[in-house]
């Protein structure tokens, strides 16, 4: 059994194969055949994405049965404060129903590579960064509940799943890790 902890970096997609779209795929920087993503990280998302050759393990990370907590941090829009926090703590309601209570706090801007390209900065609106633990994955989720709260997300890195963390694992870098 085989599990790959890779660094996503911005404008990358999540499986091999380019279909047509012109972005770079994971066969860009992951060369060991047989492994397959577990789970999913949008084209404008970043950080960790776990890769295994195992169909189970893979179904226990990905599945939003087995609840696998995700730890992303994210830097939004404006400054939310504790109501707001508080919204994502109890869940918020989205177009596709209710979201599960979220683990939520803010953070100093923690200390990241640099993004290519740089999130857009303006002057007269403020940002800060937020840690958010969720146990499902629909969708664009973690982005859809900073719109949801007035705050939407400039930069996503999802920075654990389970046990496993990106630490200081670079941009576009794999590495075998301990299932």
């Amino acid at each position: 059994m085989v599990l790959i902890a890779f660094n996503k970096p911005w404008g990358v997609l999540s499986q091999f194969t380019d279909e047509g779209s012109g972005h770079p795929t994971l066969a860009a920087y992951v060369n060991r055949p047989g492994v397959y993503p577990a789970g999913r990280l949008d084209r404008d998302s970043e950080g960790l994405l776990l890769l295994t050759d195992d169909g189970r393990l893979q179904a226990r990370i990905a599945d939003p049965r087995f609840k696998a907590p995700k730890t992303y941090l994210v830097q939004v829009e404006g400054e939310p404060d504790e109501t707001a926090l508080d919204a994502l703590r109890q869940g918020v309601r989205l177009k596709d129903g209710l979201t599960l209570p979220a683990a939520v706090e803010r953070i100093d801007p923690p200390a990241l590579w640099p993004r290519d390209p740089p999130v857009r900065f303006r002057k007269t609106v403020p940002d800060c960064w937020v840690q958010l633990t969720i146990r499902e994955g629909r969708n664009r989720q973690v982005r859809r509940m900073t719109a949801a709260i007035g705050h939407p997300t400039l930069r996503l890195v999802r920075w654990r799943i389970g046990d496993w963390t990106l630490d200081d694992l670079a941009p576009g870098a794999w590495r075998e890790i301990s299932p």
